[in-house]
């Protein structure tokens, strides 16, 4: 029988995902890659995005064939895989977490002149709540669709007035001048990588919009995802990069807000402080969620009190940042971390993509596995080479 679509769950998968990958992270990454690569970052960006979606289709559509989280598909691929994986996604969900609170309480530091500690228990108050309630699936779809709006929204209108060079955009976007692997590996690691590419598939299989009838659906959530963040992504590019073009210098304490205060002076400022605060604020919620279904399969107990574990992973990271602060270096090191355990998580899914105990009757569509395969390789060569170039410049 042919399952029923439910586009507003499927259109909240989509922005969770979406909303995982633009959180304080991306806004940091984005600012530091446009100063250091100018106008060639698009190259970057473009490439990214072509890797981004090849990963996200395979995982999101391996996942709703199987019908299980992918620690459970892990283990059935090699035992003991799962909770390796699991282990790799729960640290890297836990340290972007750290970010994300930083962030979500540098929003309300900006906005209202509070403490940024203030400002971070505030934000985690909040995001606990959403858990907290009863209809919390549905509230985590509404919340997720409405911050994603609006940091579009806001990013456009910074763009906008930052009067960016798009015609050398656009060129250097296919004939760069510059390129960085480790640019190319936070980028995608920051938007695919670790956790936030499950963040959109486990979501669905919580709602049920699962298995083989279901793909045509499985994919436009899995696309519309990419294209909402990558959205994101190319706007604070163009805004940054009007920014960077004039010869004006980012603050290395805080990059992404320089942009919007260069831009529009003291209002875009403030404009950023929104900005950080939904983007950390929904990355709480999409990392808290993701990251605590990687092992609530594992034992009933973690199961039967999902919704506390949660509140106490929201806590325990908002514990960690009053502790040790300073997330800016964090959030980039983070990305590539996520990036480095793409490779692991895709390659796995793809070899599960080819047991029909996991998968049943399904058929990979071959230029799916290929081009995932490749994705895989580009991850891992990329990885190597940001490892060397770090150990070089040390």
């Amino acid at each position: 029988m042919k399952t029923k679509y439910n586009w507003s769950v499927l259109i909240g998968a989509a922005f969770l995902m979406a909303s995982s990958a633009i959180g304080p992270g991306f806004l940091t990454q984005t600012a530091v890659f446009t100063e250091q690569l100018g106008a060639s970052f698009a190259f970057v960006i473009l490439l990214s995005i072509v890797l981004d979606a090849i990963a996200q289709l395979n995982i999101w559509r391996i996942i709703a064939v199987a019908d299980k989280p992918a620690q459970d598909i892990s283990n059935q691929v090699f035992p003991g895989l799962g909770y390796f994986l699991s282990f790799l996604v729960f640290l890297g969900g836990l340290a972007f977490n750290i970010g994300n609170i930083a962030g979500a309480g540098l929003g309300l530091n900006v906005l209202f002149g509070i403490s940024v500690g203030q400002g971070a228990v505030i934000s985690a108050i909040i995001a606990i709540g959403i858990f907290i309630y009863k209809e919390a699936g549905k509230a985590m779809d509404l919340f997720a669709k409405t911050m994603g709006i609006l940091k579009i929204g806001l990013a456009l209108f910074i763009a906008y007035v930052s009067n960016p060079p798009l015609a050398e955009a656009a060129i250097r976007s296919v004939n760069p001048t510059q390129f960085s692997f480790t640019a190319v590996l936070t980028i995608v690691g920051g938007t695919v990588g670790g956790y936030i590419t499950f963040s959109g598939a486990h979501r669905l299989l919580d709602a049920r919009q699962t298995g083989i009838d279901n793909l045509p659906a499985v994919n436009k959530g899995a696309l519309s995802a990419i294209g909402l963040a990558s959205v994101m992504r190319l706007l604070l590019f163009i805004a940054a990069l009007g920014v960077v073009s004039t010869g004006a210098k980012l603050d290395p304490t805080n990059p992404a807000a320089s942009v919007f205060q260069l831009a529009s002076g003291q209002f875009g400022y403030k404009v950023f402080g929104l900005v950080i605060w939904a983007a950390g604020i929904s990355s709480v919620v999409g990392s808290a969620y993701t990251s605590i279904s990687f092992i609530k399969s594992f034992h009933p107990v973690i199961l039967k009190f999902n919704r506390e574990i949660i509140v106490a992973f929201i806590l325990i990271s908002c514990t960690i940042f009053l502790w040790i602060g300073k997330p800016v270096k964090i959030l980039l090191a983070v990305g590539a971390l996520n990036g480095l355990i793409l490779p692991v998580a895709l390659g796995v899914m793809l070899m599960a993509a080819y047991k029909t105990k996991i998968i049943s009757n399904y058929k990979q569509p071959l230029w799916l596995t290929l081009t995932g395969a490749a994705v895989v390789i580009i991850m891992i060569w990329m990885g190597y080479g940001t490892i060397v170039d770090m150990f070089s410049s040390m």
